[in-house]
């Protein structure tokens, strides 16, 4: 009933077909048929969700994260599916190697309000990975200006806080780049969870590096 809940055929892609034919599809037996879902495994469960989705008549899915909580067999079946599914399919994820083997066109979002198209995940990473060099460099160049005519001295405090910012923004710096250095590995590239965790450490780490060199320049102005 889970798998073919009008009778002991789906309709799929125009054609009936049996329960069974669809139930070795999504890896089920045919002495699996008569067993309560409960019984089933979590990844079997998914299974049989992905197998309900791919009979919903749509134009258009529209997936968030569809990966996640997935076991391999489950993983291999969604990804099947939506290589035969004959609309399009708007997939968001942090699943890069999904993203490869399903998307055509790749929508990078750069996390300040920029937003372009790229013909896979390492074009996209490509392109931040030179936006931040562009960066980083074009803040090393930047020399020090003095305000003619300034209304007060450092205080005790900003004094201590400019004559030590340089070694706090080479800190910040060389965590950026360790950030980015992990992105590049194998090991974190070819691990989902940790590919996400780098990727979200990496924007905060941009926004520490860019802070430091706005506040080194208010107190070398003053």
């Amino acid at each position: 009933r889970a798998l073919a809940p009008a009778g002991d055929s789906v309709i799929f892609q125009g054609r009936s077909l049996h329960v069974v034919s669809w139930a070795k599809r999504f890896l089920f037996s045919p002495d699996q048929l008569e067993m309560p879902v409960s019984r089933l495994s979590g990844g079997e469960q998914a299974r049989i969700l992905i197998a309900r989705l791919m009979l919903e008549p749509a134009d258009v899915l529209l997936l968030d994260e569809p990966t996640n909580d997935l076991d391999i067999p489950a993983l291999d079946i969604l990804e099947e599916s939506l290589q035969d599914f004959p609309g399009a399919i708007v997939l968001v994820t942090h699943d890069r190697f999904l993203m490869d083997r399903i998307a055509d066109q790749v929508l990078g979002l750069d996390g300040r309000g920029n937003a372009g198209l790229y013909a896979d995940f390492y074009q996209f990473l490509a392109d931040i990975k030179k936006d931040m060099e562009g960066k980083k460099d074009s803040k090393s160049t930047v020399q020090s200006k003095k305000i003619p005519g300034k209304k007060r001295k450092l205080t005790y405090k900003e004094q201590l806080e400019l004559d030590g910012i340089e070694e706090r923004i080479l800190n910040a710096e060389e965590i950026l780049e360790e950030f980015k250095q992990k992105i590049d590995q194998p090991e974190i590239m070819n691990n989902p969870e940790l590919l996400q965790e780098y990727c979200r450490k990496l924007q905060p780490a941009q926004n520490e590096v860019d802070m430091l060199y706005r506040r080194w320049e208010e107190l070398e102005a003053v």
